[in-house]
Formats: C-alpha cells, structure tokens, sequence
C-alpha cells in the first residue's frame, strides 16, 4: 500500500495525520478515545483527531 501525508498537526511521526491511500481510501492517526459509551467490534476500532485537521486535508468537501 501506498500512503501520503493529507495533513498533520506536527513536523512529528506521533501526532494526529491524515494519510491517502492508493486504494482510494484514508488512514487516520490520532488518539483512541475512552468513555464513549460506543459498541465498537472488535475488528474495528476509534480514533479522535482535530476538526482543524479534517479541514486541512479535505477543506470544503465536508461543508454545506
């Protein structure tokens, strides 16, 4: 699989980052939340990134 850095929130390797994929999809790297009150499977799992982060790498295709 092939990744590219979307966005990042550091010049770091441990901060929140948002990958493309050449499978035309997306990788997200960020903390994993606790208290959600969720029913998540097993086989998939959470994580929380800034909402700045989101914008940085898809600007407005997520706004009305």
């Amino acid at each position: 699989m092939k990744v590219t850095v979307l966005a990042t929130t550091c010049d770091k390797k441990d901060c929140p980052t948002i990958y493309e994929t050449d499978r035309g999809t997306v990788l997200v790297q960020g903390e994993t939340p606790t208290g959600h009150g969720l029913a998540i499977p097993a086989h998939e799992g959470l994580v929380e990134i800034p909402m700045d982060l989101v914008r940085e790498a898809f600007g407005d295709r997520f706004r009305d």
